[in-house]
């Protein structure tokens, strides 16, 4: 079959209001150039539509017109290589989804270990920034918990007493291997991420102690950390340096 009725008869597979890419067709490289050939005839006849360069789309009719794709789906191919996760959300609008915040962000943060330059999506522009550790399916919302400690005191709006406890509440329900791995990872985060963590999980009494050990043995005792104000949300704060 050849390249052009292969890839029409795989878009003709796809479900309305799916974002995709060249990847995703079937196609291996050399034949990229015939496949956006092909797509640029199917975006002239309205089968398909263009997301951004290289993301296509297949519209959705409804009795109110044509519907685009959501968001979250908008995002996924930036945020996945095909099943494989490679990027995750962070910044504001990782605060407003763990409800750390109540302002929506115009703009999306992304974290990865391929930094990219500032990209639109349809109407959201996304920036990428480099993350501290490998993105996995398995990792992804240990790192988010992690770039939250970091970036504490700039969450706009924030309750600090709501938020600690929210964030209790998120590391309440890792399992044990999961508490394990947010210290391993929380070794490569900026001291001030570490300091936090020590306190939030030394005040939860979590059963990491030997980790808990290495994570304070990481932070310089002539050194203070500014992480928002928690001290007297946190009175274990002082043990780990934190002004």
């Amino acid at each position: 079959m050849k390249v052009a009725a292969r890839i029409k008869s795989t878009v003709n597979r796809i479900q309305p209001g799916k974002v995709f890419r060249y990847s995703d067709l079937g196609v291996s490289r050399n034949e990229y150039g015939a496949a956006a050939k092909t797509l640029s005839r199917l975006v002239k006849e309205k089968t398909v539509k263009r997301l951004s360069t290289g993301v296509f789309y297949k519209p959705k009719a409804t009795v109110f017109g044509e519907l685009g794709p959501s968001e979250s789906e908008q995002l996924r191919p930036y945020l996945f290589n095909g099943r494989k996760r490679i990027a995750y959300i962070t910044g504001a609008a990782l605060f407003n989804q763990l409800s750390l915040t109540t302002q929506v962000p115009k703009d999306i943060d992304l974290a990865g270990t391929a930094k990219k330059p500032v990209s639109k999506i349809g109407n959201i522009k996304v920036r990428f920034v480099k993350s501290y550790a490998d993105v996995n399916s398995k990792n992804y919302n240990l790192l988010g918990i992690l770039d939250v400690l970091k970036n504490f005191k700039d969450i706009p709006d924030v309750n600090e007493e709501s938020a600690i406890n929210r964030i209790k509440a998120i590391i309440a329900e890792l399992t044990d291997r999961e508490k394990k791995d947010l210290l391993k990872y929380a070794l490569v985060y900026p001291p001030r991420a570490r300091a936090f963590l020590g306190a939030l999980l030394e005040s939860m009494k979590i059963e990491q102690k030997e980790a808990l050990v290495t994570l304070k043995e990481s932070l310089n005792p002539l050194s203070s950390y500014s992480v928002g104000a928690i001290q007297d949300i946190l009175p274990n704060s002082k043990n780990w340096y934190i002004e």
